[in-house]
């Protein structure tokens, strides 16, 4: 178990498994999944939720069927690199529904946003009104995504 939590035995990586496949399974489909009882498997999915392991549940939606089919990242560079300009942009970005992602990153720019648009019109407006607005930016990329190849959520626990 290399670098995975060495506090967690094969019951509770099955466990987070089985929850990262279905998050709504039943604790008696669970307890059967990992061979163990269904107040044995309760205790232990409480604890692993308690101890952080588990952040929270929530439905995976369809972005096309809600007009969000569009997907886009975008390298952004700021202007200056002070604590101030980092924490203006970062409260910036978390006000607007459209960047699901912001990741600040090593290398030749300081953040990859990952954002969800109707269409390339919605993605020229939003980078308008909000994207070249944002506190900071001096220079942006835009990634606009044709195919998407793999999208999970999903953590590797076993190699």
């Amino acid at each position: 178990m290399d670098s995975i939590a060495a506090d967690l035995d094969r019951i509770d990586l099955k466990i987070l498994e089985v929850l990262q496949a279905d998050g709504r399974i039943s604790n008696l489909k669970l307890a059967e999944a990992v061979a163990l009882s269904p107040t044995a498997v309760l205790a232990r999915v409480q604890r692993l939720t308690r101890e952080g392991y588990v952040v929270g549940y929530e439905a995976r939606l369809d972005p096309v069927k809600l007009g969000l089919g569009m997907l886009v990242f975008v390298e952004v560079l700021l202007d200056r690199t002070t604590p101030n300009v980092f924490d203006a942009f970062k409260a910036a970005v978390q006000v607007h529904p459209q960047i699901l992602e912001c990741h600040m990153v090593a290398g030749g720019f300081d953040y990859l946003l990952k954002t969800r648009m109707a269409d390339m019109q919605a993605y020229r407006d939003f980078a308008g009104t909000v994207l070249w607005q944002l506190p900071g930016v001096r220079e942006t990329r835009t990634y606009a995504v044709m195919e998407e190849v793999k999208d999970t959520t999903r953590l590797p626990l076993r190699n």
